[in-house]
């Protein structure tokens, strides 16, 4: 796993293990290039359209922050920063935009029974850290997913998703136990996703708890001119 980033303080506790945690799984989950430390954060060479490079900072330091967004950026460059939209958005430079509010959430994992609602089925797949839970339906679609990638003794939930057809049904809790128990028997102890405004509520009735606010924003210039 990835220890703490350059010039990170150690008086925000934890944070810094688990932004890693995340910071690993995701790239995991995405196969995208290794994460290399940075000053402040982490840097991960994404290569998609439109997200071509990703940094995370596991804590609002102004100086870094303002070190970076001012080095010359090509449009894609994303930035996860663990603090509030209102702390990030004051410090950014004209070009970034600022997305809606985001949520570094952790649980303790454990290993429980779990069943599928009358009509559909589950499949699990493994193929090395990360495992892939699909509800399927009675004609053998994929309803939902999920997965994780398991990182020591994190497992990060990543891809958590319902079609539009098969929503209010209760298979986004379904997948999310499915996940908690295979990561447990995996021997996982901590769960860490980065859910989005609307994913909140489900995964605070799960037992998920807030452990960081996290604010997401993209150099795209011409768009934001």
């Amino acid at each position: 796993m990835l220890g703490t980033p350059a010039n990170a303080s150690e008086d925000v506790g934890a944070l810094p293990e688990v932004a890693a945690a995340w910071v690993q799984g995701w790239t995991l989950s995405r196969a995208t290039e290794s994460p290399v430390a940075v000053p402040g954060g982490y840097r991960i060479d994404v290569g998609l359209s439109g997200h071509l490079i990703r940094y995370v900072l596991p804590r609002f330091d102004p100086a870094v922050l303002r070190r970076l967004t001012r080095e010359p950026l090509a449009p894609g460059t994303w930035l996860k920063v663990c603090a509030k939209v209102e702390t990030v958005a004051a410090v950014l430079p004209t070009g970034w935009l600022v997305k809606d509010p985001e949520y570094m959430m952790t649980v303790s994992l454990r290993s429980a029974e779990f069943s599928m609602p009358t009509g559909y089925a589950l499949r699990v797949t493994t193929q090395g850290a990360v495992t892939d839970a699909e509800v399927l339906d009675a004609d053998e679609q994929i309803a939902a997913r999920g997965r994780i990638a398991r990182t020591g003794s994190f497992a990060i939930v990543d891809q958590v998703e319902t079609h539009p057809s098969h929503r209010r049904r209760g298979l986004g809790s379904r997948v999310m136990s499915a996940l908690g128990h295979y990561a447990a028997i995996q021997g996982a102890r901590t769960g860490v996703l980065v859910a989005t405004r609307d994913g909140l509520g489900l995964y605070r009735s799960l037992g998920w708890t807030l452990h960081a606010p996290v604010t997401a924003a993209v150099f795209r210039p011409e768009e934001a001119a």
